[in-house]
This record gives C-alpha cells, structure tokens and sequence, in this order.
C-alpha cells in the first residue's frame, strides 16, 4: 500500500475521497439458496428457535453467549421482545429453505454509518444449522449486504478469546485476526478476553468469489458433502 504524507512529512492514512454515509441495514430479507435470512420476529419465530436449541439439551452452545439457556419458552420469548426487537442489535433468523423453519440467529450491531464500520454477533446456530451449507450461506448472504448492497468499509467478528469455535469459524469465513482486547468485559460473572477479527471491503471481491465457488453445485459430491474446503478455495483464487 502507498505511504501518504502531509505536508509536515508525517505518514497519514490514505485519502477517502467523496466519502458519504451508508445506510442503516434494512428490515428486508435476503435470498438464498439454502436459507432465507429476514428480521427476528418473537411472536413468529421464537417457538421454532425455542425448539432448535433445547433439542437434545445443548446447554454448551450457550456458554459463550452472555445469556441462556432457557429452560423455559416462555422466559425465552420474553426475552426475544424485550432484547432483539430494537434496531441496534439487529436480530435476524436464518429460515432453512427445505423446512421454512427458523434454525439460527445473527445480528448486526454497533452499527456506525457513519465511518461504514459494523459488526456481526450473537451468533447462534442450533445443531439443525451446525457445520452446514446454510450456515455457510448465511454468512455470505450477511458480508454481502454489509459490503455490495450497502458498501460499509469495515466488517467486525469479536467473542471470547476460549471460544474456539467462533475463532475458527471467523477464520473459516475470511475474517483476519487483530488481536486480543485483555479483561474486555464481564458476563455471567466471570472475565472475558476478547478476540477481535475483521474483514474490509478491499477484501470482499475475493472473499465474494470464495464463497460462490464453495456454495457452487460442482463443489458437492452426490453426497451433499463438500469436494473443497472454503480455506481450500481462497488460497487458489488468492
């Protein structure tokens, strides 16, 4: 990358030019293959995630996340009203095409329109989503939007440094490590470290690429199963 300077000599980030403010991430609903993705709505959608999740009591999915599990349905939809209706986070529900049914959420929050940062959290995909092309699908459908429909600079995956799996997924979805944020926070009564990841929309036309040759038809055996790995893909076409 080139080194700007200003006129005292000092090195200074590249010029923006003609930057104007994105848009706020809309209430509409994005269209893929595999899975549909539209906004949380707890009265429609809380009995089918409520369902997803407490199949075979998979308490440990919810270690990582700063509430849950719920034992109760009603204590969960309580609290789908009063904690992702609002506009910052923006809660969505991944809908599996075949089923019509909800299997997982993702948000957008710390929304900054301004500058053209987001970032994705409060990832939660129930074992009807885990390890598939859904999953898959959805994150591409979400980078996506963020990058070609609304054209934010600055994607952001955080979550607890222990949470392995969410690292490798960040990694797995072309997000690059930035480091660790020590005693970030506190939640269920005990201290976080945060990893912190990104991806930046000079990365999207290779990560766009990545994405549709992994979710391709001739990337599938008869099988279903996978021929190329998504890390497999980037590194051709990088």
């Amino acid at each position: 990358m080139a080194i700007h300077q200003n006129s005292f000599g000092q090195p200074i980030g590249f010029p923006v030019a003609d930057w104007k403010e994105c848009a706020f991430p809309p209430r509409t609903t994005m269209y893929g293959k595999w899975c549909n993705i539209e906004i949380l709505n707890p009265e429609k959608h809380a009995e089918e995630l409520f369902g997803a999740y407490v199949k075979n009591r998979n308490d440990p999915d919810w270690t990582y996340l700063p509430y849950g599990p719920f034992d109760c349905f009603e204590d969960y939809q309580e609290y789908l009203k009063t904690n992702c209706s609002g506009d910052d986070p923006l809660f969505h529900v991944i809908i599996d095409a075949d089923t019509k049914k909800a299997i997982g959420v993702a948000s957008f929050l710390r929304v900054r329109p301004d500058i053209g940062v987001l970032e994705i959290g409060h990832i939660h995909f129930s074992p009807l989503l885990q390890k598939t092309a859904v999953a898959t699908e959805a994150m591409f459908l979400m980078v996506k939007r963020v990058f070609e429909e609304l054209g934010y600079r600055r994607y952001e995956w955080k979550c607890d440094a222990l949470n392995l799996g969410s690292r490798k997924a960040a990694e797995r979805f072309g997000f690059s490590f930035e480091g660790i944020f020590r005693q970030d926070r506190i939640y269920k009564g005990r201290s976080r470290d945060t990893a912190w990841y990104s991806t930046i929309d000079q990365d999207w036309p290779i990560l766009k690429k990545t994405f549709e040759a992994w979710l391709s038809a001739d990337n599938f055996d008869k099988n279903g199963r996978q021929k190329k790995r998504l890390q497999e893909i980037r590194k051709i076409i990088n």
